[in-house]
């Protein structure tokens, strides 16, 4: 299974490019990197507002990062260059045991798996969890870093409708790694329940703290 698992030498070219990409296009404030634990599993839960919430957390991020991507955005030549980056295609539609098993298999060695637990793009507020995240948490045991990021979806860019405006501010912020699970090591739809609940509240309080910070 271990030649099946994304790249890390991949995320970390991945990283590279999202570096230059995203500080050559735009002013990222990257506040609180230094909480991100410098080994180990982690998971990077990330609010999503705006198509480049995950290349814009790739290029700031202290460690390379594998992120679940929707199958949607593997198409045509973006299909090899994700891959070869080290990113992870899920189908949102099904159980989907391949992305369910490489995703495992990036915690297991202890890598960065990226995800944005409200499921598909909306008002980045974390107001809808898919239990997605707190199953990969209780299972690992990985703890799970809050990231925000503000801005991305402020304003519509004028030379390219789809993005920011150019060299526009986007701040990222991450918080305090904390535990999903209770301790007692269940993985009961029960127990997953309370893990998304937990996990919600630490969201939704990190996002708050963030906009209070940034003013956003």
């Amino acid at each position: 299974m271990t030649d099946q698992l994304p790249s890390p030498q991949g995320a970390d070219v991945g990283r590279r490019i999202g570096v230059g990409l995203m500080y050559g296009l735009f002013k990222p404030r990257v506040l609180g990197a230094w909480r991100v634990p410098t080994t180990g599993p982690v998971i990077l839960a990330v609010n999503h507002s705006h198509v480049i919430d995950g290349p814009m957390v790739m290029g700031v991020a202290p460690r390379p990062t594998h992120f679940l991507i929707k199958k949607e955005a593997f198409v045509g030549p973006l299909d090899p260059f994700l891959t070869g980056i080290g990113q992870l295609k899920v189908d949102r539609d099904t159980t989907d045991r391949t992305a369910i098993t490489r995703a495992l298999g990036v915690l297991e060695n202890g890598g960065v798996l990226g995800i944005f637990p409200e499921g598909t793009r909306g008002e980045g507020d974390f107001a809808s969890l898919r239990a997605g995240l707190a199953y990969f948490a209780v299972r690992s045991g990985a703890p799970i870093v809050p990231v925000a990021v503000l801005g991305s979806s402020d304003r519509r860019g004028r030379l390219i409708k789809a993005l920011p405006p150019l060299r526009s501010r986007v701040d990222v912020v991450f918080g305090e790694p904390f535990e999903a699970g209770d301790g007692s090591g269940r993985r009961t739809r029960t127990a997953l329940d309370e893990a998304t609940g937990r996990i919600q509240k630490q969201l939704a309080a990190h996002l708050e703290n963030a906009r209070r910070l940034t003013g956003r």
